[in-house]
């Protein structure tokens, strides 16, 4: 409890598959606190019940945080604690939590991490790649020109994106990014991390993207794409031929702009002019 009497708000991050990736702090926190706030409290139950945690489960979901919220700060300011999760690794990332984390910052209500298991970083340390630097792209928009957008900012990027995807979806994700430009990118599908059947696949995407149509994946999938290198000395005919090939995918200025730096090496100033040609 804070010296103003608040309670505190602890994130705690729960395993993604291996149940005996949880920490003593974890455990101890969500025995010790008021109230579990779990996205799914028939998933989160079978967790507390291996580790003897009797702590009320409380639903908080994207369907309801909105309306939940406002009574969650209003118990924290009067003294009550609260351990955050989601159905499996950190939360808030690609899960709900963000809108009461925000709100208790808010009120002046401390928020305090407890660390533990993360899709994300497991998938980037058994990478084998450069990941000194990474962008974090979470799930892909569904369609259109939100979609094209992200392909885009994964395809120029000088370092590791990492993406979340649905299994039915891999397939395809990996022919678009190929089709965008990074079909020779070096890259990682992890599947079912730290589970039964954990496997890590690594080639090209465009190889992973033909793999994957003979071979649907099951189970939580993280992709990992290597950095673009840029290919320099490209002459100017190159890249406007290149820019051409771009708009005709359907792609924005800016992304065709981004993407002859990125793949090219081209200065930003040719590249913005040759893709507004």
């Amino acid at each position: 409890m804070s010296a103003a009497g608040h309670g505190t708000l602890y994130v705690v991050s729960t395993p993604i598959g291996h149940l005996g990736d949880f920490s003593f702090r974890a455990v101890e926190t969500l025995k010790a606190v008021d109230a579990v706030l779990a996205e799914d409290t028939r998933h989160s139950v079978h967790l507390l019940k291996r580790y003897d945690i009797g702590t009320p489960l409380v639903a908080y979901h994207e369907h309801n945080e909105a309306k939940a919220t406002p009574t969650l700060v209003a118990r924290l300011l009067a003294g009550e604690s609260f351990a955050l999760i989601s159905d499996a690794g950190t939360p808030l990332l690609s899960d709900p939590g963000s809108r009461l984390v925000r709100a208790a910052v808010d009120a002046g209500v401390p928020v305090s991490p407890v660390p533990g298991a993360s899709a994300l970083l497991a998938a980037l340390v058994a990478s084998g790649l450069d990941i000194d630097r990474f962008t974090f792209f979470g799930f892909l928009p569904r369609k259109g020109a939100e979609r094209r957008e992200v392909l885009g900012e994964v395809t120029a990027s000088r370092h590791a994106g990492v993406l979340y995807e649905a299994p039915s979806r891999v397939a395809d994700s990996l022919a678009e990014l190929a089709q965008a430009g990074a079909g020779a990118r070096a890259a990682v599908v992890a599947r079912e991390l730290t589970k039964q059947f954990e496997e890590t696949r690594r080639g090209t995407v465009a190889e992973l993207a033909a793999y994957y149509v003979d071979n649907p994946p099951r189970g939580e999938v993280v992709i990992v794409i290597a950095g673009a290198e840029a290919a320099l000395g490209a002459t100017e005919d190159e890249l406007r031929v290149r820019a051409a090939a771009l708009r005709a995918e359907g792609r924005s200025a800016r992304d065709v702009a981004a993407a002859l730096t990125a793949e090219l090496g081209a200065p930003r100033n040719l590249a913005y002019r040759l893709a507004h040609e």
